[in-house]
C-alpha cells in the first residue's frame, strides 16, 4: 500500500520525503522490519523504539515514524521518509486502521470492560451468539478465536496493529460477531483509537492496575474511554462508580443489575454449588435462566452477555440454552475428584474478585473453606495486604504461596501479604512452592470442604524473573489427587 493512503484522513503530522513510496508491511518492533517496511518508533516502559531508528534504517525501512522532539531527524538519510507525530501510538493504531481497510466495519463489534466478569462475559455472549447460529469471533484474556479455531494470546487486549491484522483474518473469515476484552491499559495506550464499536459492556471497577493508572480516577477514565467511541452501552448499574462512568459516557446507556433499579433486572435469585439459577422479565413474560456457574457474580456477568445478544436478534430459546451449558476455563472452574471434597479453580486476583469467589464459596460449603492464593509480582503493591485480610477473614484456613511473582522476591510479597491476613484470626501457612501449597491444602482437606486454588485460572505458566515456567494449577491438582491415598467409597460426598 502507498504511503499516502495509509496516512490517510490522519491529521497533525509532519511529512518529509515521497508520499507515494510503496510499503509493504508497518513494524512497530525493529527485530521485524524488512525491506520496504515503515518502522513506527514508540516510546516503552522498558525500552524507546527511537533508539532502534538505524537499526530500522539498517534493514531496509524506507520509512520512519517518531514522535516530535524524539529524535533528530537530520540525522536519518535524505531518501527515507519521515512522518513525524504527537503520538505515535495512536498514529500506529490510525495507520493499522487503513493498512488493513477498516476490517471492523465488516462486523458487529462488542467490547467488554471492567476490573473482572470480563472473560466470562465474553465467553458467555459467544455462545449464546453461536447457539443462535452466528459465526463469532473471540479477543480475550485465555485465547483468541475465529469461529472454533483457536489463536493463542499474550495480552487481553493486543497491539494495535496486531489488533487490526486480526480483525482482518477474522473479517476475511466471515465472523459475523466480534466480541473482545477491552483493557484498561489498551484504552489509555490507545490501541483501539480508529475503532467503533457497536455495543461497549461495562461489568464492575475494584482496586487493580493501579502500578499503571496510579490513581483510581485515572482508572476509571480509562474504562470510560470505550463508551466514547461506541455506538451504544450497557452499564452494571450496582457497581459504585457506574454513575460516574455514565456521566463520562457520550453514547446511550442501557443498565442492568440486580438492586438500583436497572432497565434489565434479575429476579428471585438462587445459588447452588453447581449454578446461578435467576429470572427476568423478557417480553411481558418471566424467563427462567440457570447458568451452570455458581455465584451472584454470574448473573451479572449473564445480565450483560444477554443484554447485547438479545440486540442482535438472540431468542431467548437460545439464551437459555446457551448459558445452561457454559464452561469457562479457569473461572469458578470444579475439577472432578473422588475425595469427597471440592476443589475450585479460580482467576481471581484482586480484593473485590476473592472475596467475591469466598463469599460464594461459603454460602455452599458444607465444611471447611480453604483457600490458597499468592499475589502477582510487579504489580499493583496495596492489593496484598487486602487479599491478605480478606482471606483471613472469610476462609477457615489460608495456605499463602507464589503467584507470578515476576522480578520480584517471593517471600517479600508473601510477607505483604501475611501483614492482612495478621489483622484477622484467621490461620494460615506459609509455603513457598505453588505445587507444594497445592498438595498442603488437598491432604488437610476432609469430607465436604472447598478448597479454592485462586490467582492463576486458566494460566499455564509461572513467570519467575522473567522467564516463564509451565505451570497448570489444574495438571498440578491432578498429579497431587493420584499421590493420595485412596478413601472408601462409602466416604465419598461427589459434588
Amino acid at each position: 500500500m502507498v504511503l499516502s493512503k495509509i496516512l490517510d484522513r490522519i491529521e497533525g503530522l509532519v511529512f518529509r520525503g515521497n508520499i507515494e513510496t510503496e510499503i509493504s508491511e508497518i513494524c512497530y518492533d525493529s527485530r521485524n522490519v524488512k525491506p520496504n517496511c515503515m518502522f513506527v518508533a514508540i516510546k516503552g516502559f522498558q525500552t524507546d523504539g527511537h533508539a532502534y531508528i538505524e537499526s530500522a534504517i539498517e534493514k531496509g525501512a524506507t520509512v520512519i515514524a517518531l514522535e516530535e522532539g524524539a529524535y533528530d531527524v537530520d540525522g536519518i538519510p535524505e531518501n527515507i521518509s519521515v512522518v513525524i507525530s504527537q503520538d505515535t501510538r495512536e498514529l500506529l493504531a490510525l495507520m493499522a486502521c487503513n493498512f488493513y481497510s477498516h476490517p471492523a466495519r465488516e462486523f458487529k463489534l462488542i467490547g467488554i470492560t471492567g476490573t473482572k466478569g470480563k472473560t466470562t462475559t465474553s465467553y458467555m455472549i459467544k455462545s449464546i451468539l453461536e447457539n443462535s447460529g452466528k459465526k463469532v469471533g473471540l479477543i480475550g484474556t485465555i485465547a483468541n478465536y475465529i469461529g472454533n479455531e483457536e489463536i493463542p494470546t499474550e495480552r487481553t487486549t493486543p497491539e494495535s496493529l496486531d489488533l487490526q491484522r486480526l480483525f482482518r483474518r477474522m473479517a476475511d473469515s466471515h465472523v459475523d460477531v466480534v466480541v473482545m476484552e477491552v483493557s484498561s491499559h489498551s484504552l489509555a495506550l490507545k490501541r483501539v483509537a480508529g475503532i467503533t464499536f457497536d455495543y461497549a459492556i461495562f461489568t464492575n471497577l475494584t482496586q487493580d492496575h493501579l502500578d499503571f493508572h496510579k490513581t483510581f480516577d485515572n482508572y476509571l477514565a480509562a474504562k470510560a474511554k470505550l463508551f466514547t467511541i461506541a455506538k451504544e452501552g450497557f452499564v452494571n448499574c450496582d457497581d459504585m462508580y457506574a454513575s460516574r462512568l455514565m456521566k463520562l459516557a457520550t453514547c446511550p446507556i442501557t443498565t442492568y443489575g440486580i438492586d438500583n433499579n436497572p432497565f434489565v433486572s434479575a429476579r428471585d435469585i438462587i445459588i447452588t454449588n453447581s449454578y446461578s439459577e435467576f429470572k427476568l422479565p423478557f417480553n411481558k413474560m418471566v424467563q427462567k435462566i440457570k447458568v451452570s456457574i455458581p455465584g451472584r457474580f454470574t448473573v451479572y456477568n449473564a445480565l450483560a452477555a444477554i443484554c447485547v445478544c438479545i440486540k442482535l436478534g438472540s431468542s431467548v430459546e437460545s439464551i437459555i440454552t446457551a448459558l445452561e451449558t457454559i464452561k469457562v476455563p479457569g473461572r469458578s472452574e470444579v475439577v472432578p475428584n473422588l475425595r469427597g471434597y471440592t476443589i475450585l479453580v479460580d482467576y481471581a486476583h484482586t480484593p473485590d474478585s476473592l472475596e467475591n469467589i469466598l463469599k460464594a464459596c461459603k454460602t455452599y460449603t458444607k465444611g471447611d473453606l480453604i483457600c490458597v492464593f499468592g499475589c502477582g509480582g510487579d504489580r499493583d503493591k496495596a492489593k496484598r495486604p487486602m487479599m491478605g485480610e480478606i482471606a483471613g477473614k472469610l476462609a477457615a484456613y489460608t495456605v499463602i504461596t507464589t503467584d507470578n511473582p515476576r522480578t520480584e522476591n517471593p517471600e517479600s510479597i508473601i510477607k505483604e501479604i501475611e501483614a492482612g491476613i495478621k489483622n484477622t484470626k484467621g490461620k494460615y501457612k506459609i509455603v513457598v512452592n505453588r505445587a507444594k501449597a497445592i498438595e498442603h491444602a488437598l491432604r488437610r482437606a476432609k469430607k465436604n470442604d472447598l478448597v479454592l486454588i485462586a490467582g492463576k485460572g486458566h494460566e499455564t505458566y509461572q513467570e519467575i524473573n522473567g522467564i516463564k515456567h509451565h505451570f497448570d494449577d489444574k495438571e498440578v491438582i491432578n498429579d497431587i489427587l493420584k499421590k493420595l491415598p485412596e478413601v472408601k467409597d462409602d466416604d465419598l460426598y461427589l459434588w
